[in-house]
């Protein structure tokens, strides 16, 4: 357990010094910065050639931090909420002016996910507020189930390179994706 929190300490160290992580998340390696630094989030993505405009999703360590991130949380989610502890479930809402004005959409939403992840939930409360997620790859390759699938030409560019869970090969299929419609309704993007 003592290797766990000096990789959350060095996470954490990392991300308050404005830099950019290589991380594993509850669904593939991740690269991550402070959802709340716009300077972070430009460099992000230009390590990773993803062009400006296009969203990232944001982890959030529960629902009050969510609520954080999002202009306002409907009603109407709190049954996927429930199920967002079942698979990971990635929300689109209405962004708040907390979140970095690079990770939004075209429309103003921001995708927002508690992941089940202990590794990101406690890094997430040790922060206190969000983290980028956007698969570590570079634009347009294919994103990296396992660590060992990360591109070593990455590897180089990030500033820190978590260690733990670099020898777990399990796959889990990408975030649902869900949002609200414009009558209210959820929608799922993806299932």
């Amino acid at each position: 357990m003592k290797q766990f929190r000096e990789e959350v300490e060095a996470a954490l160290e990392a991300l308050l010094l404005q830099q950019i992580i290589l991380y594993p998340t509850d669904t593939v390696w991740g690269l991550g910065c402070d959802a709340e630094v716009p300077r972070a989030v430009e460099r992000l993505y230009q390590l990773k050639g993803r062009p400006a405009g296009q969203p990232s999703i944001v982890l959030v360590a529960d629902v009050a931090m969510l609520s954080r991130y999002a202009e306002a949380v409907p009603l109407a989610l709190a049954g996927e909420l429930s199920r967002a502890q079942e698979r990971p479930t990635t929300f689109i809402l209405p962004a708040s002016r907390t979140v970095a004005a690079g990770l939004l959409a075209p429309d103003g939403t921001v995708g927002l996910r508690i992941p089940q992840d202990e590794f990101c939930h406690k890094l997430l409360r040790r922060l206190g507020h969000g983290v980028v997620s956007t698969s570590a790859n570079l634009a347009g390759q294919p994103a990296p189930a396992t660590y060992k699938e990360v591109d070593p030409v990455l590897l180089r560019k990030v500033d820190h390179v978590v260690g733990w869970r670099q020898d777990d090969e399990t796959r889990t299929a990408p975030s649902r994706l869900v949002r609200l419609s414009e009558d209210g309704q959820v929608e799922v993007v993806r299932a």
